[in-house]
């Protein structure tokens, strides 16, 4: 128990002094949708998974036979509000060295978001119990009821 702020240990790590905010980059893999490559992005600050308009108008032409409602049609996000257009559901493979994993996540699709790819929210990573570790090597581990199913190493990239 610290008793004193005095007891406080100094991590010998430190940035760059004003450099710190380029190490923020949030995890991205490459999936399979319809067996072609896609980005995904695995953001753990989006409670829901998200893809937008145009980037489905142009890779899943036929998108719009499949959408389901959504109950809001009003999102907010930290660039503006967003227009919920419905919800697609995405057969999503991600490979691995040890078996590849299937996933059906839901998208919520937007009018406006410019994404070039999709965003796995919260929503998904709950759900299919995807944890993301960040440290030196930063790593992912898929799994549910304390049964890790895989686990990727994702290297840090840094502009």
């Amino acid at each position: 128990m610290c008793k004193d702020t005095q007891d406080a240990q100094t991590f010998l790590v430190t940035p760059t002094k004003g450099m710190a905010y380029i190490h923020g980059i949030a995890p991205k893999m490459t999936v399979f949708i319809e067996n072609a490559q896609h980005p995904l992005i695995i953001e753990i600050e989006a409670h829901f998974s998200i893809v937008g308009r145009n980037y489905v108008d142009h890779h899943f032409p036929n998108w719009g036979k499949k959408l389901l409602p959504t109950k809001a049609k009003k999102f907010k996000s930290a660039s503006g509000k967003k227009t919920s257009i419905g919800t697609i559901i995405k057969e999503i493979i991600i490979p691995h060295r040890k078996g590849n994993i299937r996933l059906n996540p839901e998208f919520v699709v937007l009018e406006n978001a410019h994404l070039q790819g999709l965003l796995l929210g919260t929503d998904s990573q709950r759900m299919y119990g995807i944890d993301i570790y960040n440290s030196k090597n930063r790593h992912i581990t898929i799994g549910t009821n304390n049964e890790q199913i895989s686990t990727w190493n994702i290297p840090n990239t840094y502009p």
